[in-house]
């Protein structure tokens, strides 16, 4: 396997250990100089790792005690005494009611049990699912064969590129060194229509390296820019831009 544009679909796989002993060494060979494929398996990986500790929970420790507290209300019954060629029942009507009882009560507990690790398990596979699906779409620029790329620097000494596809009408933001915004800020990415800015979604605030697929089509758009916006968003520019660059034609 030599294509690149192979090498980057191969995060998930590698993440969750599912390559072969070929595509594993020509994907770390890659992984070793593609920052993107690197942060992609650093969080498929500890979404994976989420799953398993989902499917992994066990009862809480209260589940026995109770149940067995129950049990020790249950008298053993007696060997049945004929009467009028008869067994007793009485006795057994009444072990029968707190055993159901005490059954009934552990199912009952058990079962708020697995709904809650169905429920996180759920979670966490939307989440892989979500996630493995924005890699692909950030996978598919990034190897478009019309992919251009231009880079520029951003204010505090960090570094960002964007790439086009203007065959996919898509484009990728990858930063690399962004500090962390001031706390309740968040970097907004923006589209450049002319001298109209158009909302193009947020970075992660607590990662210094990340790739982004911007919101929205690239259309007519002539540049890109990066500015410090509150928590959630803006829907135009507060603040002077981070960064402003031209998208490459």
């Amino acid at each position: 396997m030599t294509d690149t544009s192979d090498l980057h679909t191969l995060t998930g796989a590698y993440a969750l250990d599912a390559l072969d002993d070929d595509e594993r060494r020509a994907f770390e060979e890659h992984l070793s100089r593609c920052a993107f494929c690197e942060q992609e398996v650093r969080e498929l990986s500890a979404t994976a790792g989420r799953l398993g500790l989902a499917a992994s929970l066990t009862p809480p420790p209260h589940l026995k005690a109770q149940v067995m507290a129950r049990i020790t209300d249950v008298r053993q019954e007696p060997p049945a005494t004929p009467v009028t060629g008869e067994p007793r029942q009485a006795p057994r009507k009444h072990a029968l009611r707190w055993a159901l009882a005490a059954c009934l009560a552990g199912m009952v507990a058990l079962g708020g049990t697995t709904l809650w690790q169905h429920q996180q398990a759920d979670e966490a596979r939307q989440e892989a699912r979500a996630a493995q699906d924005q890699a692909d779409r950030i996978a598919a620029v990034l190897a478009a064969p019309d992919a251009k790329v231009t880079s520029a620097a951003v204010k505090g000494g960090a570094h960002g590129s964007v790439v086009v596809s203007r065959a996919g009408d898509k484009a990728v933001f990858i930063a690399s060194g962004m500090a962390e915004p001031p706390e309740g800020k968040v970097y907004q990415l923006w589209f450049a229509d002319g001298d109209h800015m158009r909302a193009a979604g947020l970075m992660n605030p607590s990662s210094a390296d990340q790739s982004v697929l911007m919101a929205g089509a690239v259309g007519d758009a002539s540049g890109m820019g990066v500015t410090l916006e509150p928590a959630g968003g803006s829907k135009q520019p507060t603040t002077q831009p981070v960064a402003l660059m031209n998208l490459p034609a």
